[in-house]
C-alpha cells in the first residue's frame, strides 16, 4: 500500500493544538502534551512507515520513472559555468542503489572490509546525488552509514573514522590525499571510493600512495561493476535497527555520535507528511549538509511523497542561481539564511519615494491579513510588489522550513507575505511543526508531531517553572518513535541527555494557550554577571541577529563584570549607507577596504550600538541583557578559522580566542554611563 500525505482537516481549531495527557502531571513539570489533531502515533499504528526501504518504496511506487535525484553538469572550467539541471529516476537510482550495497555486502562478507561491532560506512562529501545513492544502499543493505561534514578539520575527521571505526569512506577527489596523509592514524581505514572520476595519472598515483599505507584507491563506478557482479536482493530491515552515527558538530569538544535506528528516521519523515499538501513530484532544493539530521530528514520526507531533490552546485554564490534553475517547490533552510533574505528584502523595498510608499503599504495590508485570517495571498500587492521576492528563490514555493535556531516572529511572518507560500518552524528534526494557516504562529515551533510528546520540566536557576503564569515555562524535553537511542561509545553524554526515557533538548520553552511551543532561552551558554544576574548568552545573541545590521555576533560575558559585550561583524549592504551618512562620502556595499575603515569610526560604533540598542528594546530584553560596550569587525567568522562549526553554530571559546585583545580591551575601558549608550 502506497501512503499520501496526510493533510489538516477542512476545519482546524487552532486554539487547541495540543493536549495534556490526563494524568501526566508531576511536580516539577508540566503534563505530557500530544497533537490534538491526530494523536499519538506508535509502531502498532495501521499506517505508518517504519524502516527505510519503507520510504524509499513508497516514493517508487507512486511513479518509478518520476525524477528523484538532479545536478547541475559543469559545462565550462574556464570560466566556471553550469548547465541546466539533469536527473535520475526512482528505478535509475534503485538500479545503482542495489550494486553498491550488493558490493558493500560482499567486501564485508568476503572479509576485506572488516567490522568491529557494526558494518559502519562512511561519507565525506558535500550534498550531491552520489551522497543519496550511498545512502540509499547503506538503507538496503544493512549497513552503518556515518556522514562527515564535508567541512570538518583534521582532528575531527580522524576522530570519527576511528572512533566508528570506519573500514571504507565514500568522498570527493579533493579529500583523498588528506585521508593518506592521515593514514597512519586512521588504521582502521581501508578503502577510499571517489564520487570523482579520477585522471588516469592521478588515479595512478593516489593507488601507489595508498599501497605504502594500506589503502586502497577506487571509484565509485568500480564498487558498481563489482555489485552488478555479485548482485543479491535487499535484506530485511527493522524498526529498531540501527542505521546510521550522525555525529554532532563538535562545539565544545569531540564530537557525539547519535546512534539512530531505522525507526528513528523513517517516522521523523513519516510524521513530516501531515498537515501538508505537496503535488506529484514536488521539488526541494538540496544545500543545508546532509550530514546534518534536518536536511537529512526533509530529504526523506521529499522521498517518501513521491518528490525529487535537486542538488545545488556546491557553491553557495550560486544558491540562487541554483533556485533560478530547479524552481523548487520546498527551500529547507536555517533562521542564518532566512533573516538575510528579510534583510535584504527590506532593504530593497524600504526606500524613499513612491517605491518605498508601496512597498510598506503592501506589507502592512497583507500582515494585517495574515494576522485577521491566516491568509498570505492577495491579488493585487503580490502582483505589484512581492511576484518579485518570490521569484528569487524560482517563483514556485509552497513551503518554506526553517529549524535548528530560533527566529523571530517578525521574520517568519514577512516571509509568507513575501513568498505568499507556507512557512513552518520546526525543532529537533522534527519534533514539534507549525500548522498550516495558523494566523498567529509566528514565533512559536508549533505542537508536537504526532510520532512525539513533549513536556516541560522546570529550571530553578533560570527561574522557569510549570508553574509559571500565564503560561508554564520549562526544558523541553521529548519522547517518541523518531528521538535517538544513546550517544555511540558514550555512556556520560547518553546519561546526561536521556533521562527517564525523555531527551532533555537543553532549550527552555513555554507553551501559549494554543497549545504551541515557543523556544524562549537555552539552558547551556548560562553565566552569571559579577551583580548576580544570569545570562543565558545564545538567547541574547538570537534577539540581536533579526536586527538588519547584524551578519554575525559574538556576545561577551565576564563574571568579574556587570555589563555585556560583543563582536558584531555587519551586513555590508546595511552598513555602506550608514557609514555614508556618517563620513560624508559615499561608500559602496563592494568596497570592503573603506567599510573596514568605516568600522573603526566611533561615530558608527555609536551608531550600530544605538541601532543594536533599539533591537534589545523591541525584544524587552532585560537591562542586564543589554550590549553595552561592541567591537565592529569585517572578518567573519568562519569555519576555516575554527570560530564556526560546520552547521554554523558559533565555537564560543575560538570566538572569544579570535578577539581575545579587542574584548579585553572594552574592559579595560571601565563601566560605560548608565544614562548613554557611547564608547
Amino acid at each position: 500500500m502506497t501512503i499520501t500525505t496526510i493533510p489538516l482537516p477542512e476545519k482546524v481549531d487552532y486554539q487547541n493544538q495540543s493536549v495534556a495527557v490526563p494524568g501526566t502531571k508531576r511536580p516539577g513539570q508540566t503534563a505530557h502534551y500530544q497533537n490534538a489533531v491526530y494523536g499519538l502515533l506508535d509502531a502498532s499504528s495501521p499506517v505508518i512507515l517504519t524502516t527505510l526501504p519503507q520510504i524509499f518504496d513508497n516514493g517508487y511506487n507512486m511513479n518509478p520513472d518520476a525524477r528523484l535525484l538532479g545536478h547541475r553538469p559543469v559545462i565550462s572550467t574556464e570560466p566556471l559555468k553550469f548547465g541546466p539541471y539533469v536527473w535520475q529516476t526512482y528505478r535509475q537510482v534503485d538500479v545503482r542503489r542495489r550494486r553498491i550495497g550488493s558490493a558493500l555486502h560482499s567486501l564485508f562478507q568476503k572479509g576485506e572490509l572488516k567490522a568491529e561491532d557494526m558494518e559502519t560506512v562512511g561519507i565525506w562529501s558535500q550534498n550531491r546525488p552520489e551522497w543519496q545513492l550511498v545512502e540509499f544502499a547503506l538503507h538496503a543493505y544493512r549497513k552503518v552509514g556515518v556522514s562527515l561534514y564535508d567541512t570538518l578539520g583534521k582532528d575531527s575527521v580522524e576522530y570519527i573514522i576511528n572512533h566508528a571505526q570506519l573500514a571504507i569512506l565514500f568522498t570527493t577527489a579533493d579529500h583523498i590525499p588528506a585521508l593518506l596523509k592521515m593514514a597512519s592514524k586512521i588504521p582502521v581505514l581501508k578503502m577510499i571510493v571517489s564520487f570523482d572520476p579520477l585522471d588516469k595519472q592521478v588515479r595512478n598515483a593516489l593507488s601507489a600512495w595508498g599501497e605504502t599505507v594500506g589503502v586502497q584507491i577506487k571509484e565509485l563506478s568500480e564498487i558498481e561493476s563489482y555489485g552488478e557482479a555479485n548482485l543479491v536482493d535487499p535484506l530485511p530491515a527493522s524498526l529498531d535497527q540501527i542505521a546510521s552515527l550522525c555525529y554532532t558538530s563538535g562545539t565544545t569538544s569531540n564530537p557525539k555520535g547519535a546512534v539512530l535506528t531505522h525507526g528513528n528516521l523513517a517516522t521523523s519523515a513519516f510524521s513530516n507528511m501531515f498537515g501538508i499538501d505537496y503535488p506529484p513530484n514536488s521539488c526541494l532544493l538540496s544545500y543545508l549538509p546532509l550530514a546534518h539530521i534536518y536536511e537529512r530528514v526533509v530529504e526523506l520526507t521529499t522521498v517518501a511523497v513521491g518528490g525529487c531533490i535537486g542538488f545545488f552546485t556546491g557553491d553557495p554564490l550560486r544558491l540562487l542561481e541554483d533556485a533560478q534553475f530547479l524552481k523548487p517547490h520546498f527551500f529547507p533552510s536555517v533562521p542564518r539564511v532566512l533573516n538575510r533574505v528579510y534583510q535584504s528584502a527590506m532593504a530593497a523595498g524600504n526606500v524613499p519615494g513612491l517605491k518605498g510608499a508601496l512597498f510598506r503599504t503592501a506589507v502592512q495590508t497583507k500582515l494585517d491579513q495574515l494576522h485577521a485570517t491566516g491568509v498570505n495571498t492577495h491579488p493585487i500587492w503580490d502582483r505589484l510588489v512581492f511576484r518579485k521576492i518570490r521569484a528569487v528563490l524560482g517563483g514556485n514555493l509552497l513551503l518554506v522550513s526553517t529549524g535548528s535556531a530560533p527566529i523571530s516572529a517578525e521574520v517568519i511572518d514577512f516571509l509568507k507575505i513575501a513568498f505568499f507560500c507556507e512557512v513552518t518552524e520546526e525543532n529537533c528534526g522534527t519534533c514539534t511543526h507549525t500548522f498550516k494557516g495558523d494566523p498567529s504562529c509566528g514565533g512559536t515551533i508549533g505542537p508536537p508531531q504526532p510520532v512525539n510528546e513533549i513536556k516541560l520540566v522546570d529550571v530553578p536557576s533560570m527561574n522557569y517553572t510549570s508553574e509559571d503564569k500565564p503560561n508554564p515555562r520549562g526544558e523541553l524535553c521529548v519522547r517518541g518513535m523518531n528521538c535517538f537511542i544513546s550517544y555511540y561509545k558514550d555512556e556520560k553524554n547518553t546519561t546526561e541527555t536521556l533521562k527517564d526515557g525523555w531527551i532533555h533538548t537543553g532549550d527552555v520553552a513555554e507553551i501559549d494557550s494554543h497549545g504551541r511551543f515557543k523556544i524562549i532561552d537555552r539552558v547551556k551558554n548560562i553565566m552569571k554577571l559579577a551583580q548576580g544576574e544570569y545570562v543565558a548568552l545564545e538567547k541574547v545573541e538570537n534577539m540581536y541577529t533579526a536586527c538588519p545590521i547584524v551578519q554575525q555576533m559574538y556576545v561577551h560575558g565576564d563574571s568579574l563584570q556587570p555589563y555585556l559585550l560583543a563582536v558584531v561583524i555587519p551586513d555590508p549592504i546595511v552598513l555602506a549607507p550608514i557609514a555614508s551618512t556618517i563620513l560624508e562620502k559615499k561608500i559602496t556595499p563592494e568596497n570592503a577596504a573603506e567599510l573596514k575603515d568605516a568600522v573603526k569610526d566611533p561615530r558608527v560604533i555609536d551608531e550600530v550600538l544605538s541601532l543594536l540598542t533599539q533591537e534589545a528594546k523591541r525584544n524587552n530584553l532585560a537591562g542586564f541583557e543589554f550590549v553595552k560596550r561592541i567591537y565592529l569587525s569585517t572578518d567573519p567568522f568562519t569555519v576555516d578559522d575554527n570560530t564556526l562549526t560546520p552547521t554554523l553554530k558559533l565555537r564560543r571559546k575560538d570566538a572569544y580566542a579570535k578577539f581575545k585583545t579587542e574584548l579585553d580591551g572594552l574592559y579595560a575601558l571601565g563601566e560605560p554611563s548608565s544614562v548613554s549608550n557611547k564608547l
